[in-house]
């Protein structure tokens, strides 16, 4: 793929003026287009030329170690904040296995994927970016998927995201970019959100970022739950055969429980009934056995394709759609235990996205390329000490023999006199090398100049947004654009909504109309300068799309009963014995969380009592009263907004015929359609659990305002 060599489209306007005239001076200024400022500098002072981009072999060839600049500027990142992790600290993990369905000898030697049906231990953990460890669980966030797989031949950590394109292209960029999203650092507020000048400046300032936020203001950033959420890799990476071919690979994780989000409302409500809302629903389905499930997929192409793209696949701000390439499934994750102690596991856990093993490499995408040396650098702060591989979470499940020693908390040390090599020593020479059986990377040539340089192949920053907010449904469109009005809304400065808007102008005219009205602009701007024109002839791509992808079933949800004494005896039998055939739970929410006496005289001890069991926390309800029970809910608020968060959100709501007179206090009344089922007798069970697998009553009018 040819790329000549240009100036980074996205840099800012190039400084004017002199470098000082010696070391150390300081004190002197540049001009840029606000004015006088400072020249940056290293830690060191040596006044810096470009930091927009690695030092690389060309613009599309690896990133080079002798680049200083980037070094010092990550490692000083990695290393600002002690023990929590600087992203990704809101993290829940679990333990599992990956089961290969088929040899894929002709793609790759890692031996994981070389036999059918084997079973390669995991550890995988999901996380949420931008807040700390005390953050709420639903933040509009992208979420960690990674994956630590305990092979034969040493740890492979795919460390992914639950969206398969990511902000930046250059990872220099990477603690600009966590500092803007971050808590501002004067007041230390907001947490967990990009709803505020910081965030939203940044944003605006880089063009590469409008792909992801698209991504970011969907629905995709409020899963439901970690089970309903897909997971990618996002780079491209290279499968490499014994005989050394080489495909180019990205990974796939699709849930077998389907995909799920909430809606804001939703979403802002059940952090506050339940912050721990994601953890919880992962620990809970695992405890009764109801074990989450995905199946690993993967995107294969050559160079062929490759060089024929519409973008540049070394283009972490891109992604390939399934139409174009399709994924293809190769075996499934099954999650079936929960940690022992969440600080041993799930904090001490290291990932790092140059643990590959052989079979699995690398390309020359510029982020993966930072990503490899910052994750390794990040765990030395994090973790004490170079010998974190000796934590028993972190410690590969095969033998591990080298000549590495001492260092803060070593738990092993090489025995005997030898620890270097080569040597002589006859009865205990220590391990050696192994042309054949080690890991071989792959001989992609490269022959080209060092410089600072984005390829020009990475210029199209607009055409992809605008392919993935066309694919979505017209309601998921009106999501994107709420959520855009939201977060600007919460922005002080004009001019940084006004710039937002310009880049949405590249994007869809429509969408910038909208958000322009939500945020009553006094005038439209005038659309961003592009570095390229956005594309209109891109297909939009069904699979990207939540609702267009719901699952099949009601398996794994959940469905939320009020219930009060005299509930219908015969009506709560069935609906827990058809929700438990689909696979799905039932929980009673009562006035009191001692619990009800049924029609029966039976006693059903509650799991929530009704003001801490909201109906934001399941995905379908049913209101249950009997005609007395009816008579004290009306006159109860939270029973009131149970009614009314449900139907605001969509939800299909099962009801007995005493529940009316609530309907109508909750200002449900008029509002009663076919997403409200009624449950008078045992067999309109099958009828409700048959609507609940469509999720959502999405045709409900006047709902989620």
């Amino acid at each position: 793929m040819a790329a000549s060599q240009k100036p980074s489209p996205v840099d800012p306007t190039p400084a004017s003026g002199t470098l000082p005239d010696s070391p150390g001076t300081g004190g002197e200024t540049h001009q840029t287009a606000g004015g006088k400022s400072p020249v940056l500098t290293t830690q060191q002072g040596a006044p810096v030329a470009d930091d927009q981009n690695t030092l690389r072999a060309g613009p599309r060839g690896p990133a080079l170690l002798e680049d200083f600049h980037f070094r010092e500027k990550l490692f000083h990142f990695d290393h600002e904040r002690i023990p929590e992790r600087v992203v990704h600290a809101r993290g829940f993990g679990a333990h599992g296995y990956f089961e290969n369905y088929k040899p894929l000898t002709d793609l790759t030697r890692a031996d994981l994927f070389q036999r059918a049906g084997e079973q390669t231990p995991v550890f995988v953990r999901f996380s949420t970016v931008a807040g700390n460890k005390g953050s709420a669980d639903m933040a509009r966030d992208v979420r960690g998927f990674a994956v630590k797989f305990y092979t034969k031949e040493g740890n492979w950590d795919l460390v992914g995201n639950n969206m398969p394109v990511f902000f930046i292209q250059d990872p220099m960029k990477f603690p600009d970019m966590v500092h803007a999203f971050k808590d501002e650092p004067d007041r230390g507020f907001p947490q967990a959100a990009t709803a505020h000048d910081n965030a939203w400046d940044f944003i605006s300032l880089t063009p590469e970022a409008m792909h992801m936020v698209m991504w970011v203001m969907s629905d995709r950033a409020i899963p439901r739950s970690f089970r309903f959420m897909e997971g990618f890799g996002v780079h491209t990476f290279r499968l490499v055969t014994a005989q050394g071919k080489s495909t180019y690979v990205k990974f796939h994780w699709k849930p077998k429980l389907g995909l799920q989000s909430v809606v804001w409302n939703e979403a802002v409500k059940i952090n506050g009934a339940d912050p721990d809302f994601h953890r919880r629903d992962l620990w809970d389905a695992i405890q009764t056995g109801d074990f989450p499930e995905w199946e690993l997929g993967l995107q294969l192409f050559d160079d062929a394709f490759a060089d024929e793209f519409e973008f540049d696949v070394l283009d972490p701000t891109k992604m390939i759609p399934e139409e174009q390439v399709p994924v293809q499934i190769v075996g499934k994750l099954v999650l079936n235990r929960t940690v022992d102690n969440f600080f041993a596991e799930t904090e001490q856990v290291a990932f790092c996205t140059q643990n590959v093993v052989p079979g699995v490499d690398f390309t020359n995408d510029p982020l993966l390329q930072g990503r490899n040396f910052s994750y390794l650098d990040t765990q030395l702060k994090r973790l004490g000490g170079p010998n974190f591989t000796h934590i028993p979470i972190n410690a590969p499940k095969c033998p591990v023999m080298n000549f590495q020693q001492d260092g803060h908390m070593a738990v092993r040390n090489p025995k005997g006199r030898v620890n270097y090599e080569p040597n002589s020593w006859a009865d205990a020479p220590g391990p050696r090398e192994s042309p054949t059986a080690g890991y071989r990377t792959f001989p992609e040539p490269i022959n080209t100049p060092k410089q600072r340089v984005r390829s020009e192949t990475f210029a199209d920053h607009y055409s992809q947004a605008r392919q993935f907010y066309v694919s979505q449904t017209p309601l998921e469109q009106q999501h994107i654009a709420n959520a855009l009005t939201f977060e600007l809304s919460k922005v002080q400065t004009l001019a940084i909504r006004v710039r937002m808007v310009s880049h949405l102008l590249n994007i869809d005219a429509a969408l910038a109309d909208t958000v322009a009205k939500g945020l009553r602009l006094k005038d439209m701007p005038a659309a961003a300068a592009a570095a390229k024109p956005t594309r209109a002839d891109l297909k939009p791509s069904p699979k990207l799309s939540i609702v267009k992808n719901g699952p099949a079933s009601f398996k794994g949800r959940k469905v939320g009963a009020l219930v009060t004494d005299g509930v219908d005896a015969g009506v709560l039998a069935a609906l827990r014995k058809v929700l438990k055939a689909e696979g799905a739970v039932l929980k009673l929410i009562a006035p009191e969380v001692g619990g009800v006496k049924d029609s029966a005289g039976t006693w059903h001890d509650a799991d929530e009592k009704l003001e801490g069991g909201p109906s934001v926390l399941f995905d379908a309800v049913a209101v249950l009263p009997s005609k007395g029970g009816a008579d004290v809910l009306t006159q109860l608020p939270a029973a009131r907004d149970f009614v009314a968060d449900a139907r605001a959100h969509r939800k299909f709501i099962g009801y007995a015929a005493a529940a009316t007179p609530l309907f109508e206090k909750a200002g449900a009344g008029d509002g009663i359609d076919e997403g409200f089922l009624p449950l008078n007798k045992p067999g309109d069970a099958d009828a409700f659990v048959a609507a609940c697998r469509k999720l959502r009553f999405w045709d409900r009018a006047g709902a989620e305002r």
